[in-house]
């Protein structure tokens, strides 16, 4: 075998992602997924915006951001503001299963949110007659980043 033959190249974390999740790769799909997996902590859909430049129109974001939500590759993130935050769901993740039951940390100083994927909502208790759609578990305080 000569040295001049070529392997292919095996696809690249965020082209398994978008296979994965049966999605097609796109520039803007692209571009969203990494700025998304890129920071530790939830971004806003102007700050998604930002980071991936100002090409993309905003109706294409946002069906981007709603497919990706769909789809199971990211989570809407509540928090103590009105604004809509989104981060990258966990690797199990998919459009028949989210497993985005875990609690979100605020940062008074910085102001990122965080998932903290390794700490789980405790479970409540709920009285008769009703039935929780969601469970969203905010705690706030100081990030270990601003804590220096």
């Amino acid at each position: 075998m000569s040295s001049s033959s070529t392997l292919p190249t095996p696809p690249d974390r965020l082209t398994q992602t978008l296979l994965r999740h049966g999605l097609r790769q796109t520039p803007v799909r692209r571009a969203v997924l990494a700025a998304l997996t890129g920071k530790g902590y939830a971004l806003t859909g102007a700050e998604i915006e930002q980071e991936i430049g100002t090409d993309t129109d905003r109706i294409t974001l946002y069906r981007t951001l709603k497919s990706f939500e769909q789809q199971g590759l990211i989570h809407r993130v509540i928090d103590d503001t009105d604004v809509l935050r989104y981060a990258a769901c966990s690797i199990e993740c998919s459009a028949e299963a989210h497993f985005d039951n875990h609690v979100h940390f605020k940062c008074g100083v910085c102001s990122h949110t965080y998932c903290l994927s390794q700490v789980a909502i405790p479970a409540v208790q709920l009285p008769g007659g009703f039935q929780a759609q969601r469970r969203d578990f905010l705690l706030s305080g100081t990030c270990q980043f601003c804590q220096a």
